[in-house]
């Protein structure tokens, strides 16, 4: 039985050439089912105006939009931040332990060292693992219950084991956290360096910079 064209891929790349349809449903399929953003060069659709345009349409049309990691080097799909914020509406999708295990290491392996300056002001990848002794004590969480957290983290992708193992080495963010988009991205980076640092610079002009939002927000008729 021969399957049916699926509509949206039909209205969205329906006009172009085979050579182009072949590399936006390449890419399309690159983005979206990689375990890591994908390099430039295995993604020819982005070099044609006509092919990249197509490419986003289609995300978008799937709720989805073209993350850069790296910018012009390398990228990936992720949940537009619109979509995003419509699906998490009331609803939580992580566990309490989870979210408190995955905190500590962002925590340990971002904001810290982003605070200290050995980190990109814009990234959520971190050559700073985190230790399990250190998530064990900062948890609260009993020991069996985080690790399990750690299993679920890990296999979901939000973190990864860093070379040397448990002992050597420790956790770190992971592929899945490259995801998010630039709306989504900030909103966690500011939370992460409240959490972390709440008396430097960049907390003061964080917090101060919300209350004007605010304040702007409350006085709109």
């Amino acid at each position: 039985m021969t399957a049916r064209p699926n509509p949206i891929f039909e209205q969205t790349l329906g006009h172009l050439n085979d050579r182009q349809r072949e590399q936006v449903e390449a890419a399309f399929a690159l983005l979206e089912y990689s375990s890591e953003p994908v390099h430039r060069q295995f993604l020819p659709a982005l070099e044609d105006a006509t092919s990249r345009a197509c490419l986003q349409r289609l995300l978008q049309r799937t709720g989805r939009t073209l993350v850069e990691v790296a910018p012009g080097l390398r990228y990936t799909s992720g949940f537009d931040d619109t979509i995003a914020a419509d699906l998490t509406a009331g609803w939580q999708p992580m566990g309490e332990m989870d979210r408190a295990v995955l905190t500590v290491i962002l925590v340990n392996s971002v904001a810290i060292p982003r605070s200290e300056e050995q980190l990109h002001a814009d990234t959520l990848s971190s050559p700073y693992p985190t230790a399990v002794t250190e998530i064990l004590r900062n948890t609260k969480i009993p020991p069996t219950e985080a690790r399990a957290a750690l299993t679920r983290l890990t296999a979901s992708g939000l973190v990864k084991l860093a070379r040397g193992g448990e002992n050597d080495g420790g956790y770190v963010p992971g592929p899945q956290l490259l995801r998010l988009a630039p709306a989504a991205r900030e909103r966690l980076q500011e939370q992460l360096i409240l959490a972390a640092a709440p008396d430097h610079p960049l907390a003061s002009a964080i917090r101060e910079r919300r209350r004007s939002q605010q304040q702007k927000g409350n006085s709109t008729p």
